[in-house]
């Protein structure tokens, strides 16, 4: 009989009080409004780890909601991502209690600068022995383009090309400055590092004029983990090329499985084997120990969520002040620079506030599986199956009650049926994604390209 399909299963959370199901902060035994302490997050990560989650995928944006009635009112009201703190500098102290946990980190390319992200990342790099990944996001909100000191934000598909060259710059720094075996460490012959092994890049392009040696040392995976969240055709072309995890948001199995499709398509048009990405689809969980519990339990949950919250979260995704329509007018497509994906999948002339209020009864727009062990891990089961995907990003609603949850039941329920692993792997984040090795693997574009 063959070896089942083992799920990837990552956390996904915020450096924040209201992530993806909104208004949950408010429910009495939810923690999300300790965030700026440190036993928030290292509780956590040693939760997961107990759990055996592979990694604890931190989103993040710059700037604020502001889309929904034209001001951050209820996205204040409520938390709706704002505040938000760094996410990067949450990964030492968690790392410090951890051995196996990895850490995606979103970290937005359209105001960093890539010398000094390549060394941020590096470092985190070497402090976690090789765990961390990196989830590229260019940005939407036109809010952070004004904060930034610019008019507006740059044109979708005009950001993916910067992207592109972004990574150039990346991967010469990463891959090419530092030698394998450019570090001596000869205390003898008082030579740390090689100087015929360690080069400067040079880097002229449209966007980036890069010259200099790469800050640090190689680190045990050189270039992080890739994540990536675009679904747009120019964000599948980017994904394709670049990406070696990709997040999807997930509403129907048939629409889940052509996602994909499009993006194992988008591998193999790049000269990658379509397994080359993972791909990582948004849920959210509510388990208890029996249907009924469970159900009581989310039932719970709705008293406190807050739908209006996840509609104006969508609205600022979107680009779309959704705020001037009435419950059942259908909305139409206006043109903006936000998700592009977003857009066109709420502006297809079958979507109303009414129908996405009811989506977002949890505060978010996730699916969400709500029952037993057994039911719950039937499901997860069947999205795997029936659509292809490689795992789950598992959005929180009350925190940490709902990860503990679903450590406690859904995980010995997969792990009975051999989906989910009962040991963790040895060596870096990429070695137990992928199985082969801490490096960037022979033909993506980062490991051999110029």
């Amino acid at each position: 009989m063959p070896q089942r399909k083992q799920i990837l299963l990552n956390a996904f959370n915020m450096n924040c009080v209201g992530h993806i199901n909104h208004g949950l902060w408010a429910h009495p035994r939810d923690r999300s409004s300790d965030y700026h302490t440190l036993s928030y997050w290292t509780d956590l990560a040693k939760l997961l780890e107990k759990g055996l989650f592979d990694g604890l995928f931190l989103a993040d944006i710059v700037g604020v909601y502001d889309t929904w009635q034209g001001n951050v009112d209820l996205t204040l009201r409520e938390s709706i991502q704002l505040p938000v703190n760094d996410p990067l500098m949450l990964v030492s102290a968690m790392a410090a209690v951890t051995s196996h946990l990895g850490f995606g980190l979103t970290a937005n390319l359209s105001y960093e600068l890539p010398y000094l992200l390549a060394r941020r990342f590096s470092t985190l790099d070497h402090l976690t022995e090789g765990r961390v990944g990196w989830n590229i996001v260019t940005g939407y909100l036109e809010s952070a383009a004004r904060a930034m000191g610019r008019p507006a934000q740059v044109a979708h598909d005009r950001r993916y090309d910067q992207a592109d060259e972004y990574l150039q710059v990346l991967y010469k720094l990463w891959e090419h400055s530092w030698e394998d075996d450019a570090v001596l460490a000869d205390r003898a012959g008082r030579r740390y590092a090689d100087p015929a092994k360690v080069h400067p890049i040079d880097h002229r392009g449209e966007f980036y004029q890069v010259q200099g040696y790469h800050l640090s040392e190689p680190s045990p995976q050189r270039t992080p983990v890739l994540f990536q969240a675009g679904s747009s055709a120019r964000g599948l072309r980017f994904a394709g090329q670049h990406a070696e995890c990709v997040f999807i948001s997930g509403q129907t199995r048939p629409a889940t499985a052509e996602q994909v499709g499009k993006v194992r398509a988008a591998a193999q048009a790049a000269g990658r084997t379509p397994e080359a990405i993972k791909v990582f689809m948004g849920i959210s969980v509510v388990v208890a120990g029996s249907e009924a519990e469970a159900r009581d339990k989310h039932g719970e949950y709705l008293r406190y969520a807050s739908p209006e919250a996840g509609v104006a979260h969508y609205s600022a995704s979107t680009g779309i002040d959704l705020a001037r329509y009435g419950l059942d007018e259908p909305i139409r497509d206006e043109q903006t620079n936000a998700i592009e994906s977003a857009r066109q999948a709420l502006t297809n002339g079958q979507w109303t506030v009414r129908r996405l209020l009811d989506q977002t009864a949890l505060g978010g727009r996730y699916p969400a599986l709500v029952g037993s062990a057994v039911q719950v891990a039937d499901g997860l089961q069947a999205w795997v199956e029936e659509t292809g995907i490689d795992g789950f990003n598992l959005a929180r609603t009350v925190t940490p009650e709902s990860y503990a949850d679903f450590i406690e039941h859904v995980v010995p329920e997969l792990q009975n049926r051999g989906l989910f692993k009962t040991e963790y792997a040895q060596g870096s984040l990429r070695h137990k994604l992928f199985g082969a090795g801490p490096r960037l693997p022979a033909g993506h574009v980062g490991r051999y390209g110029e």
